[in-house]
């Protein structure tokens, strides 16, 4: 009869197929060895047997297991001796397909060492019916018998969404201990329970102010004020995470009062008044909330304070003798009645003296050296009055004489000087043709200081001098003439105004021009116009701090409109030789001009005017303009257009970056933050974009976050957010207007990425602290739509959110403000402001600012000095066969986009030389220029560089 050892005293269920087949195959040998031994002799009391096997002994024994989701799980054992290993589940032996079995051999013992792996899925679980948990165990045989391990659970992991109990927001007084309750969802296996703090996890073994219970409880012994803040409970385990609603916890601070101050003065001068004494609620102060103090804060008593009695005189004593100088006297005293309490002395002499002879006194002599020493005696007083005012008067004509004299002195000193770098007519000469000016004529402007055209002047009269080149002399010397240049003009006028108007220079007559060596002809300045198209002269709506202008010549300059990045550069020789213009450069404000985007288009920069339009230039001029495109991307996202607006308010394209043509009449420039544009027209302009299919292209925009200055006096309370342009104009714009509404700047401002995708800019404001504000919005967030900001005809563009406080007593906001585009890119401010604390003005100062004054007139505009200039160009304009010439130096500075547009000049190296001067205003770096000049192998430029630099 077939039988196995038992173990553990466990029946055994169906064995699986193969061992039964070994087992039965063992019986029948073993049975006819035992009939053929009992047929042929008797068996022997014992045999020579190999030692026994040991039972097997598991090294490994299966785990519990939890099912995550849909992932199954792995059971394995491991046991030595084994000749065979197998699971057995919920009674039921497993499938021998289903088992992964490995065998080795154990070196130091020389036993089989096998392990068996099988994998249990969800469905395997769920097919379990009634209340029994699904277990898995090894069954393990050897020669010697079998062995099981110990059962292992395989769970279905889950974790129920909704809290059994969530913690409750509360307020609580300084160091009164708090219990916030927490009773996680269900779970298998149970969810292990975090506290957050302002979603820091509270670690309870470093602070042990907290403490959490078994049920997951947390207990804050004694609250400080620190502890406001915002709880969390969260329960976690292998399947999900999941978070309670957050309770806020207040520790507020009830008022106590200070101690009295002394009593105060009685506030009666005179008679019955109120002394009072206060105390304030500062000991301490209440907090968070807390109560106010109890009473009153003042308390009053009367007093009483003598008044005072101010003094009077008594009646006049009789008088005295008549003396032996013909006088005599009398006397009253102070004491009708004496002054008391800080009362007022009586005013007056206490003697009166008089002649007693009625002038009828013998001394003669006496009584005249008495007369003589009163100086307001009546004959005696008339008298020295009327010798005073003559010798006033007599002064007063001797300094009107000297003045005129004066006066007519340097008139005649001005004609003679009328060369000298302060003059109004030296803007058309070259710098190296000054002459120096005279130390003794305190009215000429320092050697080292530029020709400024739009300074005060008078009226000059008479014939003017020219300054004619002498054949001898060396060239940076100017001799005298004595011969007329413009012979005669008796209604030549300077004209200046101030700075918000134009100034100009206006030359009745036949305005002929003639040549340098015999005239110097000034055209009339702001008219230039009325001379091209006959509309008459530029009328400039001047905003302040969005607009310059200054009066340039042959020499050029530059116009900038500081803190924005907006400036014109006039190369020297722009305007011809002779010829003044008043020049201006304006920002458009966006309310007052139609933008120039059409569809999906996009305003990258600022509307600018520079002008007079229709002025004759002989070169290009540079617009630098800054713009908000995002341009650090390896592929092209934008197709940039340049427009232009015509006279009718039309916007016209003027070029397509990448697809310039020899009939382009600019050339562009493109740098991170600006542009600089070449061009040969004066007028209005502006830079627009659009995407490049198939990427996206961004905008470069700024957050700025706003609030009313305080102290705020009302319940309501409101913060705006402004969404504008990534540039140094929009951000002055904005503080201006801001300015104007009472605002201030409550944090620096936030950059943000802008995708042209479509989806709208999302502001929301959290953790409002619900126990003292409330938001008066009805939505839970509001919205900025795409199209208005990615047109860029709507700015300022902000959203308000209006929040209302408890009392008055409540002084501190402390909230987070969320700005992104929806699926895109997003900032947070985290607001922390005490509403009656008043802060001041915050200036940033913008990033595309520029500290450069308004206006620079002739050479002290140029980094390069002109001899180099024409060293420069003079090496660089002939082309070379090795290809050393003005395209390598494009090539060196980065400006060699398109290379037609510089040969189609009469010196590209010139223009080349302006547009560096351009994109260098800021730094004014000539190492840049050295460097490319060193690597085109130029050391004769450069040697002449730094000689004349150094000097």
């Amino acid at each position: 009869m077939l039988s196995f050892p038992p173990r553990r005293e466990e029946r055994l269920g169906p064995l699986p197929p193969l061992v039964l087949l070994l087992l039965v195959a063992g019986y029948a040998v073993s049975a006819s060895e035992s009939s053929d031994y009992s047929e042929t002799e008797v068996l022997p009391e014992s045999f020579p047997s190999a030692p026994a096997e040991p039972l097997p002994e598991f090294q490994l024994e299966p785990e519990d297991a939890f099912i995550v989701k849909n992932r199954p799980v792995q059971m394995r054992c491991r046991a030595a001796p084994a000749t065979q290993i197998y699971f057995k589940c919920n009674g039921e032996w497993v499938n021998q397909n289903d088992h992964v079995t490995r065998e080795s051999l154990d070196q130091a013992t020389g036993l089989v060492v096998r392990e068996v792996d099988i994998s249990v899925s969800r469905t395997q679980v769920e097919e379990l019916f009634g209340l029994e948990d699904y277990w898995c165990q090894c069954v393990a045989w050897s020669s010697a018998g079998t062995t099981k391990s110990s059962r292992a659970y395989v769970r279905i992991a889950y974790l129920r969404k909704n809290f059994e109990q969530e913690p409750l927001g509360r307020e609580v007084r300084l160091d009164q201990e708090v219990l916030l309750q927490c009773r996680p969802p269900e779970g298998m296996p149970p969810p292990e329970v975090d506290w957050l703090k302002n979603e820091d996890v509270i670690e309870t073994s470093q602070d042990s102010n907290f403490l959490m219970t078994i049920d997951h409880d947390l207990i804050i012994k004694q609250p400080r004020l620190s502890d406001t803040a915002n709880y969390t409970c969260v329960a976690r385990n292998v399947v999900a995470k999941r978070r309670s609603s957050t309770a806020t916890l207040i520790v507020y601070v009830s008022g106590g009062w200070s101690s009295w101050t002394e009593w105060s003065e009685c506030n009666a001068r005179c008679g019955r008044g109120w002394q009072r004494r206060t105390r304030s609620c500062t000991n301490p102060a209440p907090l968070n909330g807390g109560k106010f103090c109890e009473g009153p804060p003042f308390q009053r008593v009367t007093c009483t304070t003598l008044c005072p009695v101010d003094g009077g005189w008594t009646e006049w004593a009789k008088w005295s003798a008549c003396g032996t100088e013909c006088t005599h006297w009398r006397s009253r005293e102070c004491q009708a009645p004496p002054p008391r309490n800080g009362g007022k002395h009586c005013s007056g002499s206490m003697m009166e003296s008089k002649n007693c002879t009625e002038g009828l006194c013998t001394r003669n002599k006496k009584i005249s050296i008495e007369q003589a020493s009163h100086p307001l005696a009546p004959g005696m007083g008339v008298a020295v009055y009327a010798g005073l005012v003559g010798a006033l008067l007599l002064c007063v004509i001797l300094v009107l004489c000297v003045g005129v004299l004066a006066y007519r002195h340097r008139c005649r000193h001005l004609h003679g000087d009328i060369t000298d770098s302060s003059s109004a007519l030296t803007a058309a000469f070259h710098p190296g043709n000054y002459k120096p000016p005279r130390q003794d004529n305190p009215h000429l402007l320092h050697p080292s200081a530029p020709p400024d055209l739009t300074a005060s002047a008078g009226t000059f009269r008479g014939p003017l001098f020219s300054m004619q080149q002498a054949t001898n002399d060396s060239p940076h010397k100017i001799p005298m003439t004595m011969s007329p240049l413009l012979d005669p003009l008796p209604n030549l006028k300077i004209k200046v105004y101030n700075s918000s108007t134009l100034s100009s220079l206006e030359l009745p007559g036949d305005g002929r021009s003639l040549t340098d060596g015999e005239i110097l002809s000034l055209k009339s300045m702001g008219t230039v116009s009325r001379e091209r198209d006959g509309h008459g002269c530029h009328t400039l709506s001047r905003e302040p701090g969005l607009s310059t202008s200054a009066t340039l010549g042959h020499l050029g300059g530059r116009l900038t409109i500081p803190n924005t990045g907006v400036s014109l550069l006039v190369p020297p020789g722009t305007i011809p030789q002779g010829k003044f213009y008043e020049m201006y450069l304006i920002i458009n404000k966006w309310e007052k001009t139609t933008l120039p985007s059409e569809g999906s288009q996009t305003v990258l920069t600022p509307v600018v005017s520079c002008g007079p339009t229709g002025m004759l230039l002989n070169r290009p001029v540079v617009l630098t303009l800054p713009h908000c495109a995002q341009l650090d991307t390896p592929t092209p996202d934008w197709t940039l257009t340049l427009k232009t607006q015509t006279h009718q308010g039309a916007w016209e394209e003027v070029l397509t970056v990448g697809e310039e043509t020899l009939s382009s009449p600019c050339y562009l420039q493109l740098e991170e933050e600006s542009c600089h544009v070449l061009m040969e027209q004066l007028g209005t302009y502006g830079l627009v974009g659009q995407s490049c299919p198939p990427q996206p292209a961004c905008k470069r925009l700024q957050l700025a976050l706003f609030a009313p200055r305080a102290p705020c006096l009302s319940l309501d309370y409101s913060l705006r957010i402004y969404c504008i342009h990534d540039t140094a104009h929009a951000l002055k714009e904005v503080m201006d207007l801001e300015r104007s509404l009472g605002g201030v700047l409550l944090e620096e401002p936030k950059p943000l990425l802008f995708k042209d995708s479509y989806h709208n800019l999302r502001l929301s404001v959290h953790d409002i602290p619900h126990t003292h504000w409330r938001s008066k919005l009805l939505a839970k967030y509001q919205e900025i739509p795409f199209y208005h900001i990615w047109s860029g005809s709507q700015r300022p563009l902000h959203c308000a959110f209006s929040l209302e406080r408890g009392s008055l007593a409540v002084s501190q906001l402390t909230c987070k403000i969320c700005v992104r585009q929806v699926e895109g890119e997003g900032q947070i401010f985290q607001l922390h402001t005490d509403i009656q604390e008043t802060l001041p003005p915050h200036s940033p100062i913008p990033s595309g600012g520029s500290c450069l004054p308004s206006s620079q007139v002739g050479p002290y505009a140029f980094r390069l000095p002109a001899s180099i200039r024409q060293k420069i160009c003079a090496s660089l304009d002939a082309p070379s066969a090795r290809g050393c010439d003005w395209r390598l130096l494009a090539h060196s500075l980065g400006f060699d986009r398109y290379l037609n547009y510089f040969a189609t000049k009469p010196s590209p190296t010139g223009v080349l030389l302006d547009l560096w001067e351009a994109c260098h205003q800021g730094d004014a770096d000539l190492v840049s220029l050295a460097s490319a000049l060193e690597e085109m192998g130029k050391s004769e430029v450069l040697v002449v560089m730094t000689t004349e630099v150094d000097c």
